[in-house]
């Protein structure tokens, strides 16, 4: 099977172009910004059409929305939320996926830093619609944390005056700025540093 046969096969499979679209649109913005995508580079990553890519998505920020929603979104889900969600003792779920950040982490992690921050810090003063996804992103997250922390009280693992919701808040916030200092000095011992400081925060908590 030659290259142009091998493309209308992908391109007559509508799920798996959407994918592999998605897949390159994604690394595109994480190392380039959306400012910086180029549409012509995700085309020479997927062996696409233009065609097909219009198919999917009739502009360069209907791609970008859908690599929020359908990409980032579930990475998300899957560090973080899905953990949290199913750990019985909810205050050591929330402290392992802390401590694990700095070996779990995707590869690139620390040469690009999240891809969810980078986005917010680029494009929500300038578009709406990316303003609307990541702040969706963010407060889920949140909120699964404030759960989190909210069963651990129940648990009687953390004390009864703590606020979970402004709790939730802050190691939010603490996550997302260990991520962004790591990615400035390009260091993994600088992530490890700053994820232990969370951690004994975490045990502050406790009763």
């Amino acid at each position: 099977m030659n290259s142009k046969d091998n493309i209308s096969r992908i391109e007559r499979n509508p799920d798996m172009t959407r994918q592999r679209i998605l897949e390159a649109a994604f690394l595109e913005v994480y190392r380039n910004g959306f400012q910086g995508m180029r549409l012509d580079e995700v085309l020479t990553a997927t062996g696409l059409t233009k065609g097909a890519l219009y198919h999917h998505f009739p502009n360069k920020r209907a791609l970008g929305y859908a690599v929020v929603d359908e990409i980032i979104l579930p990475t998300v889900e899957g560090m973080w939320l899905q953990p949290l969600k199913n750990a019985v003792d909810p205050l050591q779920g929330l402290k392992t996926v802390i401590e694990q950040l700095p070996e779990m982490k995707p590869p690139e992690m620390l040469r690009y830093g999240c891809p969810l921050n980078n986005l917010a810090q680029e494009m929500s003063p300038l578009d709406e619609g990316f303003r609307q996804r990541i702040d969706y992103i963010f407060r889920v997250w949140h909120d699964v944390i404030e759960q989190a922390l909210e069963r651990a009280r129940q648990q009687g693992r953390i004390r009864e005056d703590i606020d979970c919701n402004q709790t939730a808040t802050f190691i939010l916030a603490a996550v997302e700025g260990c991520i962004g200092i790591a990615k400035n000095a390009q260091s993994n011992t600088r992530l490890i540093a700053c994820n232990r400081g969370l951690i004994d925060y975490l045990h502050s908590l406790e009763t």
